[in-house]
This record gives structure tokens, C-alpha cells and sequence, in this order.
């Protein structure tokens, strides 16, 4: 794996080799160099902080070897990235303005794809993650995830099952708990189905009805006006001498047509006049009708008026103030309610019987899942166990109590009611017995600093060998050790070394020189801007830093011997 990282961290190359690297420096820098660069290349979250001051942006490139058949490779070429002779690129480019773009392959892709890739790739542990399991939630989750798939399968059946039966509580609760609002909501639109259903409306109704009433209230004004037009058009047979529209036309038309095959246009004009005098009869005659059929009953305009004013109420109340398509629709709508309140009797019962259906079915799937976590509680605590021997100490036991909490309300599991949640019905504490006599307590309680991680470390190194991913990365996980232990340590990650890449930012010297190489990163400061850099130490070199490490001072003749010891004890083992 090669790291090329740009901003915080100036233009510096990590060259991160297969075995053992230990990664050291100044408190903080070796950090911010691997594991917060290492980070960004796996989609973590991205900080306008780590952009240095004045510049555009930071940037952090990786190379890393992956195996064509790969699970990771297979999902970086399904995001279209591509492999450079077994090697995957990797950038991620920080601006100032804190947003972030990522490159795979060659590829822009999202940041998440990066995260998905991560969990292929790398597995980091620190700190962070020793404080997290000394939580029972936390480490009920790790032994799940050391169990695998003798809990996942049923765990996946009973969180479905969780789910559905989670639903079914909520909308029983919701039918009876709310019963006699669901009754007034029920009367409420029976009366207004009732209501509606009285009337009868029509989609339309209201706008026909608005036309006739204009037609009924103004028909005297409406009569006189058509009789004069036509008598206009057609002439007043009380009036002989007087002149209407038709009889002036019909002499036009009269008098082209006495010379019309004389120029084929006056004929043209005379043709057209023709097509006039037609429409005018025929307005005239439409206009005759309409008079005749017009009748002013104000007993139908009672009606109409009395019509509206139902459908208006109804408007009011059921359609919104818009028309009787409105009130139709609210109808509809009301009555599918209905008829669903109406079923509330019967949903309750189905409800019912679904509940204590999925409760019994919980209550197997808890059993089941309470038997795997109990075989592999036994195995887990034996491979941590043995790990610990490895570690300076060889007394310790590790166990794992699994027990369920009483709850009447809770399901039945073993013939007893026990409280339950959505990962089952266990409660997981991890215990620990440090020396001989000594009985099991919880790791938070039972365990000094040094003892919790070593406690962790064993852990992960047991993890590593059920669910291996090419890289380990343990930040400090040292922290809290010396002496014996701190030389335990070091050969155990030594011998991880042999089957996966390690890497480890540690202070602890006796650590450092188990490794198959040590990078020192180091700041240094011109008065104006703090830089960080990597080198690789070698020879003298990492002997010097050895000494730092053991005694504060490069240069203690005593210091140097013990690191030479050191590095000549690792060497002999590993």
C-alpha cells in the first residue's frame, strides 16, 4: 500500500510494505500521517481543517495491491474503475471550502463507494474501539460478528419478524386506544353521506342550474329583445310599410342577379349576398322560437333558486367552497373511510391473532439465536483466552455471560416471559478473571489499562482470524502497556504480521522493534509553518529513535544498548 498525501501533511510519501510497519513520531503526528490519511482514502469524512492554511486544497493518493478476483476489485470495476496491473489508484481531493471529490480507478465515483470498499480492504482499531466495547451492546455486536452466519440467519428472521410484529402492536394500539374517536368519526360521515345522499347532486348540477335561474330572472328582457331582432331581420306584420333586413337583402340579391352573366365577380358577389339572405332566415326563424318557448314561470325559478341553495349548503360543507364535483368526490372518499372504521372489529381480530402469532414465532427465533450466541460465546472466550497467554498473561480467563432479564410482558423463551428488543432477547457482558482465584467481572471493572488492551488486542487478533481482511491498522492500541507486555505485544503483531499486512502507530519501543520496518514521521517548524514528513529508519537510525523512545536521548549509551538488544531479541524471533 503507498499513501501520497498533500495538504496538512506536506507533499510525504508512505510506503506501506507487506508484514510489520510501525509507524512512530511526536504524539499526534504519526496519527494524522497514516490512520487520518488512510481514513479519507476509505470514504471517512472530510475536513476543511486538514487543508492547510493559504492553500487551495489537500489531496491524499493511495496505491493499493488488490487481487483481480477480489471482492474489492470486483466492486470497484462495477463503479467503472480500473485495475493497473493488480494495483487500484485511489484519490481523495479536500478543498478549503470543505467539499470533497474521489476518484477510483481513474474514475470519479461518490465518496461512499470508497466506504464500501473499506470494510475489503482495511480494518483500523484504536482506542476508540477499546472504549466502545467496553460497552454490553458493543460487544454483544462482536459476538455476532465472530459467530457469522450460525447468528446473521437467524438474527436476519428475527428482525424481520421484530419489525412486523412492532407494526402490528402500533396499529392495534392505534384501533383500540382510539376507539371512541374512530365511532365519532364514523357518525360524522354517516351524517354526511346521509345528508348528501338526500340531495342527490349531479356533477354539473350547480352550473346548469346557475344558467337557467340567469335565463328564468331576466326572461321578460330576454323575450322583448329576440321578438325586436327579429322583427329587424324578418319585419312586423302590424308595420307594412316598414323595412326589415331580409326584404333589403332579397332586393340586393334581386338586382345582381338581372346582370350577372355579365362579369363573372358580380356573380361571385351576387352568390355570396344569396348565402346571406339564407342566414338571415334562418337567425330570424331560431329567434321566432326562442321567443315562443320562452316562459317567464316563476314557480320554475322558485324551484331552481330553492335547488341551489340545497346544493350550496352542501358545497359549503363537504366540497370546499368549489362545486358539487367537490362534494362528490368527499362522498366517495368518506365512504371507503367508512367502510374501513366499520371493519374495525374484525381488523382487531386479525391484528390480534397476528401478534401472538409473531410473539410465539419471536420467541423461538430468541431461543435459537440465545443457542448460537451460547456455542460461540464458548469459542470466542477460548481463542481470547489463549491469545491472552500470548500477551504476558498466561492466567487470565476470558468468559461471556449471556442471560435474559424477566418481563411479563416480554416472550416466552425457555418457559419464561423475558424482555426482548430488536437483536433478541440476550443480554452479552464479556468477563474476565485476571489471575487464578480471582472471580469473572465485566472487562470495564475487572481489567487495569494495560490489562483492558491486551484484553482488546487479543480480541482483534482473534477477529483476524475469522474474518481477515489484507490490512490490519492498530492505532495506539498499546496505550496503557510497558515492560513484559509491551514486548508480548509486539512479537503477537509480529506473528499476525506473517499472514496480513500490519501497521501500527505506536510510542512503545518494544513494539517498534518487532516490526519488519519503522517509519519515523516528524514535524518541523521554520517560525511561520509547521510541516510533517515520513522517512524510512534504518542502521543507526532506527536505533537512535529506539533510544528516544526508551530514554528521551538519542545519544544514552545506555539507551542504545538496550535498543540494540531489543532489535536483536526481535530479529532472533520473528
Amino acid at each position: 500500500m503507498r499513501i501520497r498525501s498533500l495538504g496538512v501533511i506536506d507533499d510525504a510519501v508512505v510506503e506501506l510494505s507487506p508484514g510489520f510497519t510501525a509507524v512512530t513520531g511526536e504524539t499526534g503526528a504519526g496519527k494524522t500521517m497514516v490512520v487520518t490519511s488512510l481514513g479519507l482514502l476509505l470514504g471517512g469524512r472530510a475536513d476543511a481543517a486538514l487543508v492547510r492554511i493559504g492553500a487551495r486544497n489537500a489531496v491524499v493518493e493511495g496505491r493499493i495491491a488488490v487481487p483481480e478476483d477480489a471482492a474489492a476489485a470486483v466492486r470497484a470495476e462495477e463503479a467503472g474503475a480500473e485495475l493497473d496491473d493488480g494495483t487500484l489508484l485511489i484519490s481523495r481531493t479536500v478543498s478549503a471550502e470543505g467539499r470533497s471529490r474521489a476518484h477510483l480507478g481513474g474514475r470519479s465515483v461518490p465518496v461512499g463507494v470508497l466506504a464500501e470498499l473499506a470494510d475489503e480492504l482495511v480494518a483500523v482499531h484504536g482506542q476508540t474501539d477499546q472504549q466502545g466495547l467496553l460497552k454490553q451492546s458493543r460487544q454483544r455486536q462482536a459476538l455476532d460478528r465472530y459467530a457469522g452466519y450460525t447468528v446473521a440467519v437467524p438474527l436476519g428472521k428475527y428482525t424481520e419478524a421484530y419489525r412486523r410484529l412492532r407494526a402490528v402492536s402500533t396499529e392495534l394500539a392505534e384501533i383500540t386506544t382510539r376507539a371512541r374517536e374512530r365511532a365519532q368519526e364514523a357518525d360524522l360521515l354517516r351524517y354526511g353521506l346521509d345528508e348528501i345522499a338526500a340531495v342527490e347532486p349531479r356533477a354539473g348540477e350547480d352550473v346548469e342550474l346557475a344558467e337557467e335561474a340567469e335565463r328564468l330572472g331576466h326572461a321578460e328582457a330576454l323575450a322583448s329583445a329576440a321578438t325586436a331582432a327579429h322583427a329587424a331581420l324578418a319585419g312586423n306584420p302590424e308595420d307594412p310599410e316598414g323595412v326589415d333586413a331580409s326584404t333589403l337583402v332579397a332586393g340586393a340579391h334581386r338586382a345582381l342577379e338581372a346582370v350577372r352573366s355579365h362579369d363573372p365577380a358580380l356573380a361571385a358577389l351576387a352568390d355570396r349576398i344569396g348565402e346571406v339572405g339564407i342566414l338571415l332566415g334562418d337567425v330570424a326563424g331560431e329567434l321566432a322560437g326562442y321567443a315562443d318557448d320562452l316562459d317567464a314561470d316563476p314557480l320554475r325559478l322558485a324551484a331552481v333558486e330553492e335547488r341551489r341553495a340545497a346544493l350550496t349548503a352542501l358545497t359549503r360543507k363537504y366540497g370546499e367552497n368549489v362545486d358539487t364535483a367537490a362534494v362528490l368526490a368527499w362522498a366517495e372518499n368518506s365512504a371507503a373511510r367508512l367502510t374501513e372504521l366499520d371493519g374495525d372489529d374484525e381488523r382487531i381480530g386479525e391484528l390480534t391473532a397476528e401478534r401472538d402469532a409473531l410473539r410465539t414465532e419471536l420467541g423461538g427465533l430468541a431461543q435459537t439465536l440465545t443457542d448460537a450466541r451460547t456455542e460461540a460465546a464458548e469459542r470466542f472466550a477460548a481463542a481470547v483466552t489463549a491469545e491472552l497467554a500470548s500477551l504476558a498473561m498466561p492466567h487470565a480467563r476470558v468468559s461471556f455471560e449471556i442471560r435474559q432479564t424477566e418481563d411479563p410482558e416480554g416472550v416466552e423463551v425457555g418457559g419464561r416471559a423475558v424482555a426482548y428488543g430488536p437483536s433478541g432477547a440476550d443480554e452479552v457482558e464479556l468477563l474476565l478473571a485476571p489471575h487464578p482465584g480471582a472471580p469473572p467481572r465485566p472487562i470495564a471493572k475487572g481489567a487495569s489499562g494495560g490489562e483492558l488492551s491486551r484484553v482488546m488486542l487479543a480480541v482483534e487478533v482473534v477477529f483476524a482470524g475469522t474474518d481477515p481482511v489484507p490490512t490490519y491498522l492498530f492505532d495506539e492500541v498499546d496505550a496503557g502497556v510497558g515492560g513484559k507486555a509491551a514486548v508480548e505485544i509486539g512479537r503477537r503483531l509480529a506473528r499476525l504480521a506473517k499472514s496480513a499486512q500490519v501497521v501500527v502507530v505506536t510510542h512503545l519501543p518494544q513494539v517498534a522493534a518487532f516490526a519488519d520496518r519503522q517509519l519515523l514521521v516528524e514535524k518541523t517548524n521554520d517560525g511561520s509553518v509547521t510541516r510533517s514528513g515520513v522517512k524510512v529508519l534504518e542502521g543507526e537510525e532506527r536505533i537512535r529513535e529506539l533510544s528516544r523512545m526508551l530514554a528521551g536521548q538519542e545519544d544514552s549509551e545506555t539507551a542504545r544498548a538496550h535498543a540494540e538488544e531489543l532489535l536483536a531479541t526481535a530479529r532472533a524471533e520473528v
